[in-house]
């Protein structure tokens, strides 16, 4: 179904059965400019508490213009407001993880908990690891070829499909199996929005260091910071978020990449269990 939130924007919106304890979550997709592909992290909980994913503003099946991260927050706050929760927990992905974060600090009596999954910390020192990380999963022929894709004004489906894939493929951990991972991520055939991407990056990029640090400082919830060691956005800087928030628990699973529900889902739906029936 879909929910408008603001004028001109209407948010395609999925939702789980309701908790008897009334308890909900909702999923933060990342990005920026992808959609919802969090259905199977939902599943991992939905016995636990009521789920609720969407698309992002512009994003997926979603409408809107060109949002600021103050817009992401807004209509966070208005799918609770809609679903009649005063206060649930904000599991965020990737990008998703700092809008979460950032939700969590605006809106603090919104939120009993943050999941804070494969996102990354302050500043934007840690793009050097992580691209470093990257470019050694890839070989000289596949870093060739997703740039030359890269290049292009126009891509057709099949090169837009194998330039996804070349780009997602060194987010997973596992070499046999992160070209299937990340060609069956690639086939999604909806339009990734470049627009929402750099404006949303360019945005986070610009804030102050001490901004984003303080931010951290301003969440007040229970806090689960999630990491693959394999995901090649650098553990250290996940670690600076659970060393900022005031009640935050580090968790790094071993020879997990990006998507550690995936390569790691045992270990993954243990903790994320573990924090969530300690919430209620």
């Amino acid at each position: 179904m879909t929910v408008t939130v603001a004028e001109g924007v209407d948010l395609w919106t999925s939702s789980g059965p309701p908790a008897a304890s009334g308890a909900a979550m909702v999923l933060v997709h990342g990005g920026p400019g992808l959609w919802d592909y969090l259905a199977p992290v939902a599943g991992l909980v939905d016995d636990l508490v009521g789920t609720h994913r969407f698309d992002q503003r512009g994003c997926g099946h979603s409408s809107g213009p060109v949002p600021s991260m103050a817009d992401l927050l807004d209509d966070l706050e208005a799918l609770r407001a809609h679903w009649g929760h005063e206060r649930w927990i904000v599991l965020g992905h990737s990008f998703g993880a700092t809008v979460a974060l950032a939700y969590a600090a605006r809106f603090p009596d919104s939120v009993s908990g943050l999941v804070h999954c494969s996102g990354v910390g302050p500043g934007s020192s840690w793009k050097t690891d992580y691209r470093a990380a990257s470019a050694a999963r890839l070989t000289a022929w596949q870093r060739m070829r997703r740039d030359l894709l890269g290049q292009l004004e126009h891509r057709t489906w099949a090169e837009e499909v194998e330039w996804r894939a070349l780009s997602w493929l060194p987010d997973f951990a596992d070499p046999d199996r992160a070209s299937a991972w990340a060609h069956e991520d690639a086939r999604v055939h909806l339009t990734i929005n470049w627009e929402a991407n750099r404006a949303l990056n360019a945005e986070v990029d610009g804030e102050p260091e001490s901004l984003q640090r303080d931010r951290c400082r301003a969440v007040r919830c229970p806090t689960l910071v999630i990491h693959g060691d394999g995901d090649p956005r650098p553990t250290w800087s996940a670690a600076e978020v659970a060393d900022l928030v005031p009640d935050a628990e580090l968790v790094v699973i071993p020879g997990a990449g990006h998507d550690p529900w995936r390569e790691r889902p045992e270990e993954f739906r243990a903790h994320l269990r573990t924090f969530v029936s300690g919430l209620s």
